[in-house]
């Protein structure tokens, strides 16, 4: 496809900044006030109080860096299975021991990272704000290539056997070799002229590297060569000014078995096919952080603040969950038989997976939490905007 001029690409990332200064403006509510009549953003609810039935446990913590404050990073913690790895908007690289917290090794890429890490293959893979892409060694932290894809990152690349694929904020998909960071390919999609600040990652499954974008679409490719394999719109955007017609993927999909799950801002929540995108169902939802699933469920979190449960087979609505209004959730991740999202303030809140009942709360820290939480085995690992990587354990005592 071809690649936009000069010009576009600078008007696109003008109107992109404009967006990023106004969701700066009223932090507290994200960019969810885009959409509404008032003129002024809704307030984040209060946290009520309640007994908890959960007793979660801080494990261990540690600093990765100095952390951020610049909103919507794509900086995620990313795991093995023995080693935790995670990133710094200052060029930091760590990695740590998944049960212990002990730094196994950091990195000074000097590099202002904006998107990752991505683990695979014994390499991680990370974007910055300036177009750089960096592979680093799992092992040591070694740095084995950097190359410049010309476009901000704000993703976790997706590390495959022989390439890792990445997101640029431009609608670029690229395949970059992973042995040299050479370019393999990469496709276009054509942009919007405004969307919302960030993108979701994209997703490696079998012969197939898939996303989605700021266009509303959804689409699959060949990941050996660029292919298309298919290319749906979700959900057409409506509307009569172009902030009415934001129809963002900004949330990374989810592939589980034959099916793809996809969320939009100011769109729907839709399963697809994943051999030719056909829709299997849709709902109307709308999300900017994103969604996880277990064996029967999806949990989205809603721009407005609201938890959604859905069956997987039919998008049945099972519960919502509405106490935690404009608090800015991360995306949810499923904790055994409970779901977990963070929000603004640096707290976890921990609802049962099959009522939507809130069960318990603990905080990591003072800064919020932006990225979904990481769960890896019985541990759920937490990374805050202010550079606190957090692993927590469920100890609540067993029932006789």
């Amino acid at each position: 496809m071809l690649q936009a001029t000069p010009a576009a690409r600078g008007y696109r990332l003008l109107l992109r900044m404009v967006v990023l200064l106004l969701c700066l403006s009223v932090p507290l509510s994200g960019c969810s006030w885009l959409n509404k009549d008032d003129d002024n953003p809704r307030k984040p609810a209060e946290l009520v109080n309640f007994k908890p039935v959960l007793k979660i446990r801080k494990v261990w913590h540690a600093g990765v860096g100095d952390g951020n404050d610049i909103l919507r990073l794509g900086l995620v913690p990313a795991s093995d299975g023995s080693a935790l790895y995670a990133a710094d908007n200052d060029g930091r690289m760590a990695a740590f021991d998944a049960r212990r917290g002990s730094r196994l090794w950091r990195t000074k890429t000097r590099l202002p990272l904006a998107g990752g890490p991505g683990v695979g293959e014994g390499r991680l893979v990370a974007g910055s704000s300036d177009g750089w892409v960096v592979a680093l060694s799992a092992e040591d932290g070694r740095e084995l290539w950097r190359v410049n894809v010309a476009s901000e990152v704000l993703a976790a690349p997706a590390v495959g056997r022989d390439a890792a694929f990445v997101r640029t904020v431009d609608g670029k998909l690229i395949a970059l070799n992973l042995a040299d960071g050479s370019q393999d390919w990469f496709v276009q999609q054509t942009m919007p002229r405004l969307s919302v600040r960030g993108t979701g990652s994209p997703v490696l499954d079998g012969n197939l590297v898939l996303c989605g974008f700021d266009n509303g679409r959804v689409a699959a490719y060949d990941a050996s060569d660029g292919s298309v394999a298919w290319d749906v719109l979700v959900d057409p955007p409506s509307g009569r000014t172009e902030v009415e017609r934001l129809d963002d993927i900004n949330a990374t999909i989810a592939v589980i078995g034959t099916d793809v799950y996809a969320v939009g801002y100011q769109g729907r929540l839709a399963a697809l096919a994943r051999e030719s995108g056909q829709v299997l169902w849709s709902v109307e939802f709308s999300s900017y952080s994103g969604l996880s699933a277990d064996l029967s469920s999806l949990y989205v979190s809603g721009d407005t603040g609201e938890l959604l449960a859905v069956e997987r087979r039919s998008g049945r609505e099972l519960w919502r969950h509405q106490a935690l209004g404009y608090r800015d959730l991360t995306a949810p991740a499923a904790f055994g038989s409970h779901v977990v999202v963070g929000d603004f303030e640096g707290y976890l809140h921990f609802l049962s997976a099959a009522t939507g009942e809130l069960r318990g709360r603990v905080r990591a820290g003072s800064k919020r939490i932006t990225s979904a939480p990481l769960v890896v085995g019985d541990m759920l690992y937490v990374l805050t905007d202010g550079g606190e990587l957090v692993a927590f354990e469920d100890a609540t005592p067993a029932e006789n």
